[in-house]
This record gives C-alpha cells, sequence and structure tokens, in this order.
C-alpha cells in the first residue's frame, strides 16, 4: 500500500509532514518545527506519531520534539553528526544507512551545505525525497557551515533523482524564490509560469510542496547552474557549474 504523505504549515513559514504507513499504522513526523501543529495534523487524521526523522539540527526543526516525544512515545532519528544536540534522539543515521518507518523504507543521504549534519530520507519505493533546508520550491538553502562545493554535490545528487520524484522541503520561500528565478533566468518560460503559480497559490492559501525533481530542473535556478543562461546571468560565462552556482548563490544572498 503506498503512504499516505500529508503536508501543513508551522511556525511563519516552516512545512510540516507527515508520513504515514496505512498496513501497518506507523507514522513520521519529518523533523518537529512546533508541536501543537503537528499535533492537530495528526488528529486530523486519526493517525498516532510513532517516529520523528531530524533532517538537522536547527531549533526550528528541533524546537518540538521534546514534547511530541512525551505525548507519543515516538523514535527519534537524528543525523549522525548532531545526534547529541538534537533533543530525545534514539537513533542516529547517517550517509547509506536505512531507516524503517512501518512499511517503508528510507535511504539516508548526507546533504550538507545549509549546515555540516543537514540528511535527507529518499523513500525510493514511494518516489518521495524529504530534503529539509536543503532544496527548496525555486531555491535552496543558504549555505552556513559547509562549503559551497558541498552544496552544489548535494543538489546535483537531487538532481539525479528520477524526474517524477516528488521533493518536500523544509519551508516555504516560494514567493522570493520565484522573484530570484525570475532575475537570474528572465527568459525561461517555464520560471514565468511558475512564478504566475506561486503567486495563485498564495493567494488561495496553499503552497508549492511538493516540488518535482523535473520542475526544478526546468526551473530552479541553482539546479541550472549548468545552462548557459545562468552563468551569463553571474558573468560567468564558460565557468564550470559548481563556480556558476556559488555565484547565483551569493547573488540571492544580497537579493
Amino acid at each position: 500500500m503506498p503512504a499516505d504523505i500529508h503536508v501543513f504549515r508551522c511556525l511563519q513559514d516552516n512545512i510540516g509532514v507527515l508520513v504515514h504507513d496505512p498496513a501497518t499504522g506507523a507514522c513520521a513526523a519529518i523533523d518537529a518545527p512546533e508541536e501543537a501543529a503537528v499535533v492537530r495534523a495528526l488528529e486530523e487524521r486519526g493517525w498516532q506519531l510513532s517516529h520523528i526523522l531530524v533532517t538537522h539540527r536547527h531549533a526550528d526543526h528541533v524546537q518540538g520534539i521534546a514534547g511530541l516525544k512525551a505525548r507519543y512515545g515516538c523514535r527519534v532519528v537524528a543525523p549522525k553528526k548532531s545526534a547529541s544536540e538534537v533533543p530525545g534522539a534514539d537513533q542516529s543515521a547517517g550517509e547509506g544507512d536505512r531507516v524503517v518507518v512501518g512499511d517503508l523504507s528510507a535511504e539516508v543521504w548526507d546533504t550538507p551545505g545549509h549546515c555540516r549534519d543537514h540528511i535527507a530520507y529518499w523513500f525510493g519505493a514511494e518516489k518521495a525525497l524529504f530534503a529539509g533546508d536543503t532544496i527548496f520550491t525555486l531555491g535552496c538553502g543558504r549555505v552556513m557551515e559547509s562549503s559551497m562545493d558541498e552544496m552544489w554535490h548535494s543538489l546535483e545528487r537531487f538532481a539525479g533523482l528520477p524526474d517524477d520524484t516528488r521533493v518536500y522541503s523544509g519551508h516555504d520561500y516560494v514567493l522570493s524564490n520565484a522573484k530570484f528565478a525570475l532575475a537570474a533566468d528572465p527568459e525561461n518560460e517555464a520560471v514565468q509560469r511558475r512564478a504566475a503559480e506561486a503567486e495563485r497559490a498564495a493567494k488561495e492559501g496553499r503552497f508549492l510542496v511538493p516540488s518535482t525533481i523535473g520542475e526544478e530542473k526546468a526551473t530552479n535556478p541553482f539546479l541550472r547552474a549548468g545552462e548557459p543562461a545562468l552563468a551569463r546571468s553571474v558573468d560567468k560565462a564558460g565557468a564550470p557549474a559548481n563556480e556558476v552556482f556559488a555565484a547565483l548563490r551569493e547573488w540571492k544572498n544580497r537579493f
């Protein structure tokens, strides 16, 4: 049976995600930005929380763990590189490990860039990637504790997944990301359509999560750093994609 996946808003712009296995009743939250929002989503669907899968240790991704664990007794899986900094961690996971939620299984990828400990969860049978703050709809995370090359490598790995892979990211920054994508890739008609869709979604109270790898490869300037148009936009014509990516990310930081 396919997983039930539910997305909802937490805090101001965080995205909460529940992954429910209908065969066993097991249910995982991807990160725990806000206890009340997670509880509300669980109660609306009649699900019981069995796991919290943490992508990284930043406060807006872990601050709900203590309350949720006290309420549900759930198992907390934390990145190996920061397990001691994640409250209530029961298990650590890193590159090549597998995490099981009922009958569902995820491969763990180390995805440094946004921070040193970042991991992602790839549920291959579900074609679902839980990417935290590494990639966003039309954007990517700010590079903080790792190198630009490490972030580029993490994004390249994502780009290698099937185009119909659903991408669940940790924040809804789509309007600001769309403005930057239009500035960086102004002749791209797919970007123009996506930006218009983002505007409509915001007016209707929706957000564009999940996205797909195919949509991001067509419209996300950071995944398109190997394209000549993006290189020209940062005066890097002919430069390798990793250099173009770094220049794009620096531009976005100032945007």
